[in-house]
């Protein structure tokens, strides 16, 4: 079964960047579309953002539209969230997730999480002076 493991997760200092990556150990990210959410304590979980299967159709929350990025590399079977000018209310615990998409589907970038079937265990990232 797919698994996913978040990493690049940290504190850092308002205005900062952090990297997140998503690994998918022994498995090609190829045919699956991926997405990035968060979660702040009492808080709702909130899409941040998605990537298609295929071609990288993009897709953002406004809350971080022009600082944050979304990438999936198949060769090396990871997806990317590069954070920048990060502010205190991005502090949050950041998760991946993936779904597996057929032909049909592969240009599609899913921001409900209910869409998705695979999660990794999340990322701590706190933005604080």
């Amino acid at each position: 079964q797919l698994q996913l493991v978040e990493s690049g997760g940290g504190l850092v200092q308002p205005g900062g960047s952090l990297r997140l990556s998503c690994a998918a150990p022994g498995y090609t990210l190829d045919y699956y579309a991926i997405g990035w959410f968060r979660q702040a304590p009492g808080k709702e979980r909130e899409g941040v953002a998605c990537i298609s299967r295929s071609d990288g159709t993009t897709h953002y929350a406004d809350s971080v539209k022009g600082r944050f990025t979304i990438s999936k590399d198949n060769a090396k079977n990871t997806g990317s969230l590069e954070m920048k000018s990060l502010k205190p209310e991005d502090t949050a615990n950041y998760y991946c997730a993936a779904v597996a998409v057929g032909d049909d589907s592969r240009l599609i970038c899913y921001s409900d999480p209910a869409a998705y079937d695979y999660w990794g265990q999340g990322t701590q990232v706190t933005v604080s002076s």
